[in-house]
């Protein structure tokens, strides 16, 4: 099969590999289309340590099942599954016996512990694979099982109260998805990004406003989430909140943080939290509010061969929305 590979931190090559044998308890899929994450961009870069060598990136995807282990059970071949980020937890520790699988210390994570989907097969546990909802395509879907899913998670752990005020700093894929599911529940969401094509889509999909990432919201934020992996980011936030305000950060890397003022920032009950991945929950949960809600997802496409593009075009901000890489005959 074609695959595309991280020989080394900045590089992806295109190669023939194996197609993957699965597992006892896993699912071999056929990739129709995978999302382009930045998580992916952080793999190649190096951003983030080497967990296997000359991995095959990609965990937003969206294929058939084409075969199954003998232990694999809940979904049969011809199913429409997504494979996802969180790809094994051990189900013993306290922390999955609490409801946190997303802390387990054991947790594998696809494309980056085990080959992912920028290749035209790959596995997934059955357990971890997700049923799709009706009504959306597959280049639609693909965003949905990390950029959504993430955002999500970020979005709970915002604690923003209903009717109330969001700030989104960044507007990615992740952001775009979060932000509608938000605006879905009565928020009154306020956009904060650079990219002026981002502002557009923001008033576009119901936003409240929309300014430059540094400016300040018109109104005091209830809740804010930052999606742009920048450090500097974290005391503009913060200052915008009202009091007990949470500011969730979403990003799995994030540049340094400059000294926090406790006055100007912290002081006030001002809480920050960080995210880290996600529960399997968190997806079935998101799921089916993108469908309850009529998430629209922004794509822009990119052929299977041209993978390496796209994450060069999402590193220099010039991606709206989400990229999707898309096989041919799909």
């Amino acid at each position: 099969m074609r695959a595309w590979v991280v020989p080394s931190p900045g590089r992806l090559e295109a190669v023939t590999l194996p197609v993957p044998r699965p597992a006892d308890d896993e699912l071999l899929v056929r990739v129709r289309t995978c999302g382009v994450c930045r998580t992916d961009l952080h793999v190649r870069d190096g951003d983030l340590p080497p967990h296997r060598s000359r991995v095959v990136p990609g965990h937003e995807v969206v294929g058939e099942v084409v075969a199954a282990g003998p232990a694999a059970s809940a979904h049969a071949v011809g199913d429409r599954v997504g494979v996802p980020w969180l790809r094994h937890t051990c189900g013993r520790c306290r922390f999955c016996a609490r409801g946190q699988e997303n802390l387990c210390p054991h947790s594998r994570y696809t494309g980056w512990d085990a080959d992912g989907g920028y290749a035209e097969y790959v596995t997934v546990p059955a357990d971890y694979a997700y049923e799709l909802p009706d009504g959306f395509t597959d280049e639609e879907l693909a965003p949905l099982l990390c950029a959504g899913i993430i955002g999500y998670r970020a979005l709970r752990r915002a604690d923003l109260p209903e009717g109330g005020r969001l700030g989104v700093y960044g507007f990615g894929g992740s952001a775009h998805l979060t932000a509608q599911v938000a605006i879905g529940r009565g928020a009154s969401v306020h956009v904060l990004t650079r990219s002026r094509e981002a502002r557009r889509l923001a008033l576009d999909l119901g936003a409240a406003s929309a300014g430059d990432a540094a400016a300040r919201p018109p109104e005091p934020l209830d809740a804010a989430i930052l999606f742009a992996p920048v450090g500097d980011l974290v005391p503009v936030a913060l200052e915008a909140l009202d009091a007990g305000g949470t500011l969730s950060i979403a990003g799995i890397y994030l540049s340094e943080i400059p000294a926090l003022d406790y006055e100007r920032h912290l002081f006030r009950e001002r809480t920050v939290r960080s995210v880290t991945a996600n529960t399997r929950e968190d997806g079935r949960e998101f799921l089916a509010a993108a469908a309850r809600y009529g998430v629209r997802t922004t794509v822009m496409p990119y052929p299977f061969d041209r993978a390496d593009a796209a994450l060069d075009d999402l590193a220099a901000d010039r991606v709206t929305g989400a990229a999707v890489l898309t096989m041919p005959g799909a």
